[in-house]
């Protein structure tokens, strides 16, 4: 999404007239220029709203819980690796955006609004592969929209899908989350009784538990296997 902000800004750069053409589609360049700070000022809520970013970050935080280490890594090390996962996962859909409308209207081809139904279009077809049918069904009847006056996925708005595409990132989220709590959670209650059966109560089992948990999670290439796992759902 930064990228294609970068590719906005250079756009910019490439006109220097001041024309007002507003009758056929064309924006002047006070306009686009308006048009680009707020999508700059609004930059992290659209990290959110339209990409993978929700369902990386929840993922990798969660699972620090599920290890026992809440702090390890920081939290600026999970945002980081939730930036970098998102942009290697959305490189395909900044292709796209780039091929087929950002460089028709660099040469002209296409005006100002053709632009903005393209990379919405685009955004939309991500979006709707990656939300789930009964979600969006649901927020389509909250916004009592009848399917029946949809022709196509392309007519759905945006209000209903982004939405939807967002609790359905949390869903799959906590989905994944669950099956990664799993192990700990055994080794946990193993180490537990073991220790209650030995009379042990005056340390905590956690503390016990933390070695092993974290050996686990290295002897299985854990973080690769996560990362792949989280890479792959979007394929």
């Amino acid at each position: 999404m930064l990228i294609l902000l970068f590719l906005i800004s250079f756009s910019f750069a490439q006109i220097p007239s001041v024309e007002l053409k507003v009758g056929q589609g064309e924006l002047s360049d006070a306009v686009r220029l308006l048009i680009l700070l707020t999508i700059l000022s609004l930059a992290p809520s659209i990290l959110i709203m339209f990409t993978s970013f929700v369902r990386i970050v929840v993922v990798l935080s969660v699972l620090r819980q599920a290890i026992g280490l809440p702090q390890v890594p920081p939290n600026q090390v999970i945002i980081s690796l939730a930036l970098f996962l998102t942009f290697f996962i959305m490189k395909p859909v900044i292709e796209d955006i780039n091929q087929n409308a950002f460089q028709p209207l660099i040469k002209k081809e296409i005006t100002d609004e053709e632009f903005f139904k393209r990379t919405e279009r685009i955004i939309k077809r991500f979006m709707l592969q990656h939300t789930r049918k009964e979600t969006l069904k649901a927020f389509l009847e909250v916004a009592k929209i009848d399917k029946s006056s949809l022709k196509s996925p392309d007519d759905l708005p945006l209000r209903v899908v982004i939405p939807a595409f967002m609790v359905s990132e949390l869903k799959t989220a906590f989905e994944i989350v669950f099956l990664l709590y799993l192990p700990f959670l055994i080794i946990d209650m193993v180490v537990a009784s073991i220790l209650i059966s030995m009379g042990i109560i005056m340390i905590p089992p956690q503390l016990i538990s933390l070695p092993f948990k974290i050996m686990l999670f290295v002897l299985a290439n854990g973080w690769e296997l996560v990362i792949l796992s989280l890479v792959r759902s979007y394929s």
